[in-house]
């Protein structure tokens, strides 16, 4: 399914970036979600930001390892936390395939 085609001012308005996951952590309260610690390097600091693919990973394949985030999203309740953004995935029949950086690049850098 196709979206409605945005300008590119609708764009602009992500704020996409790349962090580290520092914690991840499997939530007792919670069959979907993980729990992330993100450091967005010095100027966003760290993050805490929920993502709903605990039935396909294990929260350590995450760790210390670099994925792609949107950033300025309003803070959203999740169970009994709250989400300060969002992981990118790829959407796929089996399973999501969070959006990871192999070369390494600072955290924090944008996205664009």
């Amino acid at each position: 399914m196709t979206k409605e085609t945005i300008n590119y001012s609708d764009f602009e308005k992500l704020d996409i970036r790349v962090g580290r996951v520092v914690d991840a952590k499997s939530l007792e309260w919670s069959e979907k979600l993980l729990e992330f610690e993100v450091d967005f390097g010095t100027e966003l600091g760290k993050k805490t930001i929920f993502s709903g693919i605990k039935k396909w990973y294990n929260p350590e394949f995450f760790k210390e390892r670099l994925y792609v985030f949107i950033v300025n999203l309003a803070e959203k309740k999740m169970g009994m936390g709250v989400s300060q953004g969002m992981m990118l995935t790829v959407d796929d029949s089996a399973k999501p395939f969070p959006v990871e950086i192999i070369d390494p690049v600072v955290e924090g850098s944008v996205v664009r």
